[in-house]
């Protein structure tokens, strides 16, 4: 199991992610504005169940890299990093416009908890993500499959309890979110900062731990 310090790292890193403003609080925000908030909640654990299942595919797959070769699994841990950074530049980087209107027309609590399923399933960018963010955190010298379905559980578990906030508040939120570039950028060098010090810490600290 990760250490008392890396696991709070990962706690850290794993809420203010949450926290950020991305495509998938924007489809629950839009669910919510345009269905109310039982298909913003609907869409919320669609969303969740998708994330779940690239959790799994994440943790069998960097299973059996790690017992094919615990230098593979050492590569996958630095190419991760070096993917982390990259996200924190180009977040750091990006456009503080809001985002374009979602196209959504509401169609009920069932679809809405369906098409959040699929929607997040084939999303490659999620499971990119978790291949690239779940193993800085993982004692290569433990069960690495149990590993990643707890911290992906629990990254995913954030991620659930944030979308329900903005399912709730989608009303104002979805007002202040969309007419305050303060609170865009704000949003933005905060999660930019997070990625790059991220990356950066385990490319210096992988080989210590």
């Amino acid at each position: 199991m990760p250490d008392a310090t890396t696991f709070g790292l990962f706690l850290t890193a794993a809420l203010v992610i949450a926290v950020t403003p991305g495509p998938g609080i924007f489809y629950v925000l839009t669910r919510s504005l345009k269905g109310g908030r039982g298909e913003g909640f609907a869409s919320t654990f669609g969303n969740s169940l998708g994330g779940l299942v690239h959790v799994l595919g994440a943790a069998l797959g960097l299973s059996a890299i790690l017992m094919a070769s615990a230098t593979a699994f050492t590569v996958v841990k630095l190419a991760g990093a070096a993917y982390l950074i990259y996200l924190g530049i180009r977040t750091l980087l990006g456009s503080d416009e809001a985002p374009a209107e979602i196209s959504i027309e509401p169609g009920g609590h069932r679809d809405a908890f369906y098409q959040g399923i699929v929607a997040e399933v084939l999303n490659p960018k999620t499971a990119l993500f978790l291949l690239a963010f779940l193993p800085q955190f993982v004692n290569p010298q433990g069960s690495v499959a149990f590993q990643i379905l707890l911290l992906g559980c629990i990254s995913v578990f954030l991620n659930t309890v944030a979308d329900l906030v903005v399912a709730f508040f989608a009303g104002p939120l979805g007002q202040r979110m969309r007419e305050s570039v303060r609170l865009r950028r704000g949003q933005r060098l905060l999660s930019g900062g997070v990625l790059i010090g991220l990356g950066a810490y385990v490319a210096l600290s992988g080989e210590k731990r």
